[in-house]
């Protein structure tokens, strides 16, 4: 519960003990958890004696249940020495690492209610009992468990595995601040990794990521959809501030009538299909704008969702190219304000969800004003103001910030009204920008291609890092980039070594490397000799060969695309280029017949038809069928 005392100075938390033991009763229950500054004013939150603590160090997204420590789910011979352990873990954290924030707080209640739990059923009371072999058993029932529901009765993964086994590792550890501590560790000269599995050939670190890369086909399709409603939302917008100020004509009414009578004004303002279809195409276009923001930037979901009015920022270079960004602040660090590159139409979506967002802004700003006439040290009013300035709202009981959960069913109902069935969620937009980057500098520019261009993994920074803000850039994403860059690259060598056939110099001298049994033995394995390939390879796509040149020097590139086709050193052209060279020869052969070219033209088109036709040769045409 939230305390009744208010006009606190400050609470000095930081003369707190880091545990409880030395104090006696009433100290420890008049410990204060956490606190809050109203206008000035400290308000005690939560004290240890309570059921409920609120605690801090959540991003907006989350909902206002999910920052509630909850001790209620632990069984009640462990919810004291519970609260000892998470006392001693937001004050101190574990050995060797910061203080948690909210949501490793929450999910330590979480994990350790599991174990506690567990221990009930064997009818161990206290952790003081507990020993290997009890460990053991939880082991085998966490690697017995079958996920219900969506998951469709499929075991634990790994992950879910070391999460559980790490509580227990954390209960053991923050135990020895408590009155009742467990005695030893629970698996002895191992680790809840290596129980999980997550070692060796199971480590995190050789698995792909978990976040599928959505299809080019399915993303083509949201993006279209986004970008047409987009187009439409200043109409949508237009017709909604006429809608509002008919505002003052609804007071007394209930809301029946209030249904009926926007049914009538929607009419007569030019909208036929009603109030529920007005309502989503609303949501919709708010939809519309996250996806293009995520798309275009790359912003996890919690860091759109601390966007604000006013979020874009421009630069100019010393050759006067423009770049936009967008300021937000991420909580996945300690480093707070970032910013995000973006297109020009980012800056188009951020004035939209600005004009957008502004009625639900007053509303916030209303609410602030009528919590203080009522009690100018209620807690909600902080609570409020981290809201009054965000872009993406949504009414509930209030207005606040879209919670991670609501977008999830956002984006999942916006991709079932494109026809879709991808599974959709936030992250996925952070995948895909990663992936399309990565694709820039590779050279096979398929999308955004003109923003897309100022994204490579050695950009030079100089423009942007300033004292002021250029600082702030997510460095993150890069790393993103570049193992999206790693995989690409990866995967192209991985078609080189299976293409039964390949053309170019450099592609003809990796064929003659491979037939060479001493040259793989070279590598432990298959993904070993992949790997190597291509991180001392440099890789680029020109779009009708992959070009392993380390500069922009090779003519090929450019000028004489025909090059390639004539052994450079540098050219691999694989069966997917089977068709580009197809047109090539084809339309060489429509040029000789041409009567207007001279004899040097013909000579030129001669060169590039016997350059293209051995290229074919090679991939396997036949060439007879290749005779001019």
């Amino acid at each position: 519960m939230i305390s009744a005392t208010t006009a606190l100075s400050a609470p000095d938390v930081t003369s707190h003990p880091g545990d409880v033991r030395v104090l006696s009763e009433a100290e420890r229950d008049a410990l204060v958890i956490s606190a809050t500054q109203v206008d000035g004013h400290w308000i005690i939150l939560s004290r240890f004696k309570d059921n409920i603590w609120h605690t801090d160090g959540f991003s907006t997204n989350a909902g206002a249940s999910r920052k509630l420590l909850k001790f209620e789910i632990i069984p009640p011979a462990f919810r004291l020495i519970m609260k000892e352990m998470m006392y001693r873990y937001l004050r101190r954290g574990r050995r060797g690492k910061g203080r948690p924030k909210g949501q490793m707080a929450l999910k330590f209640l979480y994990q350790a209610a599991l174990f506690l739990n567990h221990l009930e059923t064997l009818k161990v009371d206290r952790l003081s009992s507990v020993t290997p072999m009890v460990c053991a058993t939880y082991v085998d029932v966490c690697k017995a468990y079958r996920q219900p529901y969506r998951s469709k009765g499929k075991p634990l993964s790994g992950r879910g595995l070391q999460d559980r086994f790490t509580a227990v590792e954390a209960i053991h550890e923050l135990s020895q601040y408590t009155h009742d501590s467990m005695p030893q560790h629970p698996w002895i000269e191992t680790s809840s990794m290596a129980m999980a599995g997550l070692v060796g050939n199971g480590a995190p670190r050789t698995q792909a990521g978990k976040t599928p890369l959505i299809p080019d086909d399915i993303f083509c399709t949201l993006f279209e959809r986004a970008c047409q409603l987009v187009e439409q939302g200043n109409s949508l917008l237009d017709l909604r501030d006429a809608l509002n100020a008919k505002t003052g004509q609804l007071k007394g009414l209930g809301k029946t009538a209030i249904s009926r009578k926007k049914q009538r004004d929607l009419k007569d303002l030019g909208w036929e299909a009603g109030l529920i279809a007005y309502t989503s195409a609303l949501k919709e276009l708010r939809t519309a704008c996250y996806i293009i923001l995520a798309s275009t930037s790359g912003c996890r979901n919690h860091e759109l969702a601390n966007v604000q009015s006013g979020a874009h920022l421009r630069t100019e270079d010393e050759d006067g190219t423009i770049y936009h960004w967008m300021r937000s602040r991420s909580d996945k660090t300690d480093t707070g304000k970032h910013d995000w590159m973006i297109p020009e139409l980012g800056v188009r979506v951020l004035r939209m969800m600005e004009r957008w967002s502004a009625p639900y802004q007053a509303k916030i700003t209303a609410e602030i004003e009528l919590r203080r006439r009522a009690n100018p040290h209620d807690p909600q009013i902080t609570e409020a103001q981290k809201h009054r300035r965000a872009l993406f709202l949504g009414t509930g009981s209030k207005v606040r910030t879209l919670t991670g959960f609501t977008w999830a069913a956002n984006l999942k109902s916006f991709a079932i009204n494109c026809g879709l069935t991808w599974n959709l969620n936030s992250h996925q937009f952070r995948r895909k920008f990663a992936n399309y980057a990565a694709h820039s500098r590779f050279g096979d520019l398929r999308y955004l291609k003109e923003h897309f261009a100022h994204w490579t993994l050695d950009m030079s920074l100089g423009y942007a890092m300033d004292d002021s803000w250029g600082k702030h850039l997510d460095l993150e994403l890069y790393d993103d980039i570049e193992m999206e860059l790693e995989n690409i690259k990866i995967g192209v060598v991985g078609e080189w070594l299976n293409d039964e056939a390949l053309a170019g110099g450099y592609g003809s001298a990796l064929k003659h490397w491979q037939r060479e049994p001493q040259n793989l033995n070279l590598f432990k394995d298959h993904a070993a000799m992949l790997k190597s390939i291509a991180e001392s390879t440099a890789i680029r796509s020109n779009g009708h060969a992959w070009c392993t040149a380390d500069d922009n020097g090779c003519i090929g590139n450019t000028l004489e695309r025909s090059r390639c086709g004539d052994n450079c050193s540098n050219a691999v052209i694989g069966r997917i280029h089977l068709p580009i060279y197809q047109r090539l020869y084809d339309d060489q052969k429509g040029l000789k017949n041409c009567t207007d070219i001279g004899e040097a033209g013909r000579q030129r088109v001669q060169r590039d038809m016997d350059r293209y036709r051995e290229v074919l040769v090679k991939l396997g045409i036949d060439s007879e069928a290749l005779i001019a």
